[in-house]
């Protein structure tokens, strides 16, 4: 379906060349000054030059034209030669009937739809989530939906750190506390336990205390980094514990995730990329593209048009061991040879944009990707506390993920339970109270979250954040939760508007929400084309604010003329849906009551 802005321009070009005048000079735009017109054009001023005629003349010839047009219901110039344009209420309610009957309210899919993957979450194995994975997880899952929403395949890839000197710290760990199992015996040629010999909690604290040690003991660090070889090198009781490790961490990490309501399509790590390691290496080699510099291999990635120095990009270390960079180039090769996507994508922190950077070009020199293959860098600023440094718990250190959302959830709880108490009968019970104050949580959050632009800091308010009032994700789920009470009333009266259309609005505020409603689509497209879930919010937050001073000003319910009223609830549905299709892409959802 169109979008509206453009069925607009159409109408402006169409008399823009009638006149005689350049079709690139009837662009319109939504007007910067709402008090006086909907949408403007300023194509007169720019062609005033070429035709040696006053702008004012020029606008004034445009509009005689557009008067005439069934779609406007004002048109006027404004010196020196604004077109300021008004839309017919009758063909608002057109668009948004025609928006009402497609599947994705006017959204067009893609024509060429293209395979994007997603690199977002990045966890390390054997550690809890903490803040920090926050903003990869949430924004990686929305752009992830929108791009689905939009008709394209979209594959999320966690990219678990789960290789290096991290494993062999465990390994070592272990095997001082328990010699004794099985995986350090190696005469021992049999199968292994299919249990894990630890749980998530104890595989938790074992990897900061061996790391503690490493730090303090040269001997006990020396035999952690054997242990890694080891490993990397195909030892079997090594490779089991590897497994167990694994297997316990994702299942910890499939449920945290899961309480962000964020998944993956793949739970793929670092160590999957190691089997393509040896040839990728050697045929950098062989291309002439990787020497050596300094004892390491490297490749050169610096450009004639750099401003600033850009380092070459490290493949192996002086000691033959592969970096971060090894392995990210390494995943790129297995990623092209499985899927072949037409773009990848990566959700990280913006300080790592050099590094990206080097990464990318090297791929590009080196021939891992295509030349049309797209690498995104999507760079993600930090979460701050209320005093402008990056989050912390109260005593100083990083805050566990699951704490900072239980804690917020139990704080909407409070809210919900004190709300109940000044509305008598509400009839909400304990279950239900506790899955609302998780389901606002969540919206609070990642509402909280994506309402910033990624790539800018921002300040985590937990009390801003969970506030039923003002640009906060409870907000905007308070207004769904009010259109949902509404046509549940008008359907309990055994009233149903389902053959019924909207019709020309009958007051300001009316048509305000109805052309918020217009811009689904634009808003839609222009956030998956600038991979950017904040327009998401900041259309939502003004659609929420148009719908309630529409309810406030409007008697929905006491209508007496029958067809109007049936008008408003069509209208008050379309709104609901437009809600609700939004706040999926952002990842949360809605209650029936708050």
């Amino acid at each position: 379906m169109k979008k509206i802005l453009d069925l607009i321009t159409d109408e402006v070009t169409k008399a823009f060349t009638e006149c005689g005048y350049d079709a690139k000079y009837a662009k319109v735009t939504l007007s910067n000054r709402p008090d006086l017109c909907e949408y403007q054009c300023n194509g007169a001023m720019a062609g005033a030059k070429a035709y040696k005629k006053a702008p004012f003349m020029i606008a004034e010839d445009v509009v005689a034209l557009l008067k005439d047009s069934a779609c406007m219901e004002e048109v006027e110039v404004v010196k020196p030669g604004f077109i300021n344009l008004k839309l017919a209420p009758q063909s608002v309610a057109d668009y948004l009937n025609q928006m009402s009957e497609t599947e994705k309210l006017g959204v067009e899919e893609a024509e060429e739809p293209k395979t994007i993957m997603i690199d977002y979450g990045g966890p390390n194995v054997a550690k809890p989530l903490h803040v920090g994975h926050l903003r990869s997880a949430i924004i990686g899952e929305s752009i992830k939906r929108i791009g689905k929403f939009m008709g394209h395949e979209v594959i999320g890839d966690v990219h678990l750190g789960d290789w290096g000197l991290q494993m062999g710290l465990i390994i070592t760990e272990l095997k001082q506390r328990r010699p004794e199992l099985v995986y350090f015996d190696d005469t021992y040629t049999g199968e292994y336990p299919e249990e894990a010999p630890f749980t998530i909690s104890e595989l938790e604290e074992i990897y900061p205390t061996a790391s503690k040690k490493s730090k303090e003991d040269e001997a006990y660090k020396e035999a952690a980094m054997q242990a890694t070889f080891e490993l990397q090198h195909g030892k079997r009781g090594y490779q089991a514990l590897l497994k167990h490790i694994l297997n316990v961490s994702v299942t910890d990490l499939k449920r945290n995730y899961a309480n962000l309501n964020v998944s993956f399509e793949l739970w793929k790590g670092e160590s999957d990329a190691q089997p393509y390691i040896p040839d990728m290496v050697q045929k950098m080699k062989d291309d002439g593209f990787a020497y050596i510099s300094d004892g390491a291999l490297v490749v050169d990635v610096k450009e004639e048009t750099d401003t600033k120095e850009i380092p070459p990009c490290m493949i192996l270390k002086s000691d033959g061991a592969s970096l971060y960079n090894t392995t990210d180039l390494a995943t790129m090769v297995w990623r092209m040879k499985d899927y072949n996507p037409d773009e990848l994508i990566y959700v990280v922190d913006k300080r790592q944009e050099l590094y990206f950077t080097q990464v990318f070009r090297c791929a590009r020199k080196t021939g891992i990707v295509k030349p049309e293959t797209e690498l995104k860098f999507l760079g993600f600023g930090t979460m701050n506390g209320k005093d402008g440094r990056p989050f912390k718990t109260r005593d100083g250190g990083v805050m566990r993920l699951e704490h900072l959302i239980s804690g917020i959830n139990e704080e909407m709880l409070a809210k919900i339970q004190e709300n109940q108490k000044t509305k008598e009968n509400l009839g909400i019970s304990t279950e239900e109270a506790e899955n609302t104050a998780k389901m606002v949580a969540l919206a609070a959050i990642k509402y909280g979250d994506l309402s910033n632009q990624a790539s800018k800091d921002y300040i985590f308010d937990i009390d801003r954040f969970t506030s039923f009032e003002g640009n906060t994700g409870p907000y905007i789920l308070y207004t769904i939760v009010r259109i949902k009470s509404i046509l549940h009333k008008y359907h309990d009266l055994g009233k149903n508007a389902d053959n019924s259309v909207i019709t020309a609005a009958h007051s300001e505020s009316e048509k305000n929400l109805m052309l918020e409603l217009s811009k689904f689509n634009a808003v839609i497209e222009g956030a998956f084309t600038d991979t950017a879930p904040h327009k998401i919010c900041s259309y939502i937050y003004d659609l929420a604010n148009a719908f309630n001073s529409f309810y406030h000003e409007t008697k929905i319910m006491s209508e007496e003329d029958e067809t109007v009223q049936k008008s408003y609830i069509r209208l008050l549905e379309l709104t609901k849906s437009v809600l609700e299709t939004s706040i999926d892409l952002l990842g949360f959802s809605a209650p029936e009551r708050m």
